[in-house]
């Protein structure tokens, strides 16, 4: 079953600033998330004081330093690619902010 994929703008111009080899994994990471949505290598963000749309799971995929963040809506069958973020420093800050770009 594949899952339609929606990339926020701010990944677009994230993703061209990163290294040529980092961008060529990232690319092929998240080409992937349409057919794999949860990969065994990624991990759901547990969010308690963060109101989520309902049926929509936040994960994140590690890829060397980055992170890729996005949601997934099963019943709909979308995968939303939010942010691709450096760790460390990143610290998930944002992620409210993140989240309220969700349909």
């Amino acid at each position: 079953m594949k899952y339609a994929l929606y990339l926020e703008p701010e990944v677009h111009a994230s993703r061209a600033e990163l290294p040529g080899h980092v961008r060529q994994q990232i690319r092929a990471r998240i080409a992937d998330l349409a057919n794999v949505p949860r990969p065994s290598d990624s991990i759901t963000l547990r969010l308690p004081d963060t109101a989520l749309p309902v049926g929509v799971e936040i994960r994140r995929l590690r890829v060397s330093h980055w992170r890729i963040l996005y949601g997934i809506h099963d019943t709909e069958q979308w995968v939303w690619v939010l942010a691709i973020r450096r760790r460390p420093p990143y610290a998930y800050e944002d992620i409210a902010e993140l989240i309220d770009r969700l349909p």
